[in-house]
């Protein structure tokens, strides 16, 4: 079966992610394997707002391991606390970066990421599973419109009710 994301061409990011979110809902709802909706979503984000990088690290043992991604090549593990990833891992929150070299111990997987936001997933018991990632190359692009609905987009991993 073909999928198509329908991108909503405006100015509004609520309204591009308010179009997203019900397609994200439907593209996830019928499929049972995890790494597939992972990899569907961060395709659908990066091609709806052509961030630099967007994609998934797995929180196992003491590390992040990368996870499907849309961008160029990541830093395949990330150790807990370490970096935006591993800090918004270690404190279970949304972490928004404006400027990452203003981020003590950021860790520069792309030369070329400014910005960055991480939002974690948390299963049923509020523990962190994994984080959401988006880099982008501009300092201007993300903000609180972002973490809200990066959030909602994050709990559909959990909602249906896959592990990592």
């Amino acid at each position: 079966m073909a999928e198509e994301l329908f991108i909503l061409q405006s100015n509004d990011k609520k309204q591009q992610y308010e179009s997203l979110l019900p397609q994200l809902e439907a593209l996830v709802r019928g499929e049972t394997d995890l790494i597939a909706n992972m990899a569907n979503i961060a395709a659908a984000l990066k091609e709806t707002f052509g961030w630099l990088w967007v994609g998934f690290y797995r929180a196992q043992n003491n590390e992040l391991i990368l996870g499907p991604f849309q961008g160029p090549i990541a830093c395949t593990r990330i150790g807990y606390g370490k970096g935006v990833c591993g800090t918004a891992w270690k404190e279970a929150k949304n972490l928004l970066v404006p400027d990452v070299d203003k981020f003590p111990g950021h860790i520069a997987c792309s030369s070329s990421s400014v910005a960055e936001i991480v939002v974690p997933i948390l299963d049923s018991s509020a523990e962190v599973i994994g984080v959401l990632d988006v880099d982008s190359e501009r300092y201007d692009i993300l903000d609180n419109i972002d973490v809200v609905y990066l959030g909602k987009i994050s709990r559909l991993i959990t909602e249906n009710h896959f592990t990592f």
